[in-house]
């Protein structure tokens, strides 16, 4: 398996710290509001990491945070009157309802920040007593100039840094490019004591510590969106390796920005959504298939055209899936065929191409391409006719790889007929016996115009919703 990494700037072998498992941590959500849709690509991208990982035999350890204390948290509390733990415990809330819609497995451990600020507060102690972290009227900062290769993830040079950088008036900092690790409070905010103080954390120094906590002081994968990589990642770096003296993570990796009716999504274009508007229009297993089918280094312009068709061709998958089950379902338990044994080597053919591509840095878009394929073929091959074992087969491989992305396994039957629907349907079938074939077409159109589509075949009558 290779993966890009941001550091090296090119495709790696991946290899695990230790054979067999793997320490990841994926950057999560500042708790002040409802995720939005920019932030759902990581969560989703890197949760499929996770899973292929895990299909592939791997025993990930996969943290990822909350930040719960932070400038818009305040804001927040202060415009709706209640605390700041009482935001973040009202949008941790939220986010896991989103998280749920999209497919996204719990982490390992979702630590927050105001359960580790005591751990906060010795990291910082030891860059301090290090000569790395310097304090100023209660602030905290982190000397750069200490950091020798502090600009290597982003490949930008200090001077360059420093170049576009401004010095406010009365600013405490030593350099420009100086990053606060611990802030002195101000009046209306949380704080905790602290050899400086009572303050609060700066945002960069949660994840190191995090990290260090729960994963050790290396760690195999750091990973999150494009806008991470500076200053947050590069601070990452820079703080938990002065400290460590060791590399912080051996695999960073990004995903591309998302554009809105290719524009970049902002507040002020008003083409700014969060995951829970959508989800009033669209499903959100429609987002998590859009979101895959698109290489995650590559940018993606979300649209509803572009989710029309992704919903569309989640429902191909969808009806191929339970176009095999019904017939299954309906076929005598026979054994394979020799031309069916032979059908098999194509069949496995989808499992290799899928597999290849994601291990081609996680190419989702390919893994993608191969499920559809995958699809046709049952299509084509899974008949009346069929073998159930060969049938069986091949539905068993079409599961086993849409359950490594996480897609096409809602069972749609869930959603049970009502009363009145049963009743048509078998007042249907029993007009068709008696040969009432115009009672039975008017009974067709009634359901159609509740959105149930009937199917008749040799096997009895489907139906699905429109």
């Amino acid at each position: 398996m290779k993966l890009y990494n941001t550091l090296s700037r090119k495709k790696e072998e991946f290899k695990p710290i230790e054979e067999g498992k793997v320490k990841m941590y994926v950057c999560g959500p500042t708790v002040y509001n409802f995720i939005h849709i920019g932030n759902a690509r990581p969560f989703i991208i890197f949760d499929t990491l996770r899973r292929y990982l895990e299909y592939r035999g791997y025993d990930v350890t996969f943290v990822q945070n909350f930040t719960d204390v932070d400038d818009k948290i305040i804001k927040r509390s202060h415009e709706e009157n209640i605390t700041p733990e009482e935001v973040a415990t009202k949008y941790i809330k939220e986010y896991f309802v989103d998280a749920d819609g999209l497919g996204i497995k719990r982490a390992t451990v979702h630590p927050q920040v105001t359960d580790n600020i005591e751990q906060i507060i010795a990291f910082v102690k030891e860059l301090e007593d290090k000569g790395y972290a310097y304090a100023v009227n209660g602030d905290v900062y982190f000397d750069t100039k200490k950091f020798k290769d502090y600009g290597k993830l982003s490949g930008i040079k200090q001077e360059e840094l420093e170049a576009g950088a401004r010095i406010e008036v009365n600013d405490q900092k030593r350099h420009p490019m100086d990053f606060v690790l611990w802030k002195a409070k101000k009046e209306g905010e949380p704080g905790w004591a602290s050899p400086w103080g009572e303050g609060r954390p700066g945002w960069h120094i949660e994840c190191s510590v995090m990290s260090n906590r729960y994963l050790g002081e290396t760690i195999d994968i750091h990973a999150g969106g494009q806008d991470l990589k500076f200053p947050h990642h590069e601070n990452e770096i820079a703080q938990s390796e002065a400290r460590s003296g060791k590399n912080f993570s051996n695999y960073w990796l990004h995903n591309e920005y998302i554009n809105v009716n290719n524009e970049k999504m902002s507040k002020s274009l008003g083409n700014f959504f969060t995951v829970r508007e959508i989800s009033e229009i669209y499903d959100l297993e429609v987002v998590r298939l859009f979101m895959l089918s698109t290489h995650y280094r590559n940018p993606i312009n979300f649209s509803d055209e572009i989710l029309n068709q992704s919903k569309a061709g989640l429902e191909r998958l969808y009806n191929a899936k339970e176009k095999a089950e019904f017939t299954i379902n309906n076929l005598e338990d026979t054994k394979m065929t020799e031309e069916e044994a032979k059908l098999q080597e194509e069949l496995a053919s989808f499992r290799q191409k899928f597999i290849d591509a994601m291990d081609d840095d996680v190419n989702t878009a390919d893994a993608v391409s191969a499920i559809f394929e995958l699809a046709k073929f049952m299509n084509s091959n899974i008949t009346e006719n069929s073998s159930k074992e060969f049938a069986q087969k091949a539905l068993d491989e079409f599961k086993e790889l849409t359950g490594v992305l996480n897609i096409v396994n809602k069972d749609k039957k869930e959603d049970i007929l009502d009363e009145e629907i049963e009743k048509l349907i078998e007042q249907r079938t029993e007009a068709k016996k008696n040969k009432n074939f115009q009672l039975a077409d008017e009974i067709r159109q009634q359901l159609l115009d509740k959105g149930i589509i009937l199917e008749d075949t040799r096997q009895g009558v489907k139906w699905k919703r429109a």
